[in-house]
């Protein structure tokens, strides 16, 4: 996609995040380069793993899609929200900082994770997505409970 007019960087983050919070994958790939450098802090060993299948590197708009579908899946929506904190916008790049909330569908935990997001836009897209998160919170809320 093409946006008629450039977007300032905080504008195009705050539509990526309304766009997020509306849930709809295809509209948020938009936003996206064809190809980006999405990666998420988590230990490579997780990765992929079947409790939590969006927890991985991506590189394509059909891999945002996938991201999305692979989240909104395996969680509760409606008990999910997010807390945006700030967005420091510098330049092309921006850091998001808040807070999720979410359950599990798997085993009914909820959980909280403190997250900061890096995104730089080139273009008027998105062609960086890397996110820090709590990633122990969300592995134990997936994790089988134990004997």
């Amino acid at each position: 996609m093409s946006l008629a007019a450039p977007m300032t960087t905080r504008a195009l983050v705050e539509e990526l995040l309304r766009r997020i919070g509306e849930g709809d994958p295809e509209r948020i790939a938009e936003l996206y380069a064809e190809r980006s450098d999405w990666k998420l802090d988590w230990p490579e060993e997780e990765h992929g793993r079947a409790a939590t299948p969006w927890i991985r590197h991506r590189s394509t708009r059909a891999d945002v899609v996938d991201h999305f579908r692979q989240l909104a899946r395996h969680h509760v929506p409606e008990e999910a929200a997010t807390e945006v904190e700030r967005v420091l916008v510098d330049g092309d790049d921006a850091v998001v900082l808040g807070e999720i909330r979410q359950t599990a569908r798997a085993t009914g935990r909820a959980y909280r994770a403190r997250f900061a997001l890096h995104l730089t836009l080139e273009g008027g897209l998105v062609t960086r997505h890397h996110v820090y998160e709590d990633s122990l919170a969300v592995a134990q809320a997936f994790d089988a409970p134990r004997a």
